[in-house]
């Protein structure tokens, strides 16, 4: 029953920033990851940020100092704060969750996905 809807995206300019939504729904009561991806244009998916349900977050190494995951558990929304922006993370923002039972939250293969929001860095 989870569900996640993104938005957010747009267009930056080059060290400007921008913030990404989701909102999420049916999240369980048991461990979970919510995470954010990403895929540019003719590369593969992959791990940006993601936290689990203590609120550990883990970062990929080219975002980190850069970037900020964080979950409002009032409004269940979850946040990417993308600061410094380099044309390099230009791609489609992907949220998604997954239930957790241990390990890496950015290794998971998660099947709850929100439908994209595009990032465009120039």
């Amino acid at each position: 029953h989870v569900q996640l809807v993104e938005s957010g995206g747009g267009s930056a300019q080059a060290g400007g920033s921008l913030t990404l939504s989701c909102a999420v729904s049916g999240l369980p009561h048991s461990s979970y990851c919510l995470g954010w991806f990403r895929q540019a244009a003719g590369k593969e998916r992959e791990g940006v940020a993601a936290l689990d349900r203590d609120g550990t977050t883990s970062y990929a190494d080219s975002v980190k100092g850069r970037f900020t995951i964080s979950l409002d558990n009032a409004k269940k929304i979850l946040f990417l704060q993308m600061n410094s922006l380099k044309p390099e993370d230009t791609a489609m923002y992907y949220c998604a969750g997954v239930r957790r039972f241990g390990g890496d939250c950015l290794a998971y293969d998660y099947n709850y996905w929100g439908q994209g929001t595009q990032v465009t860095v120039s």
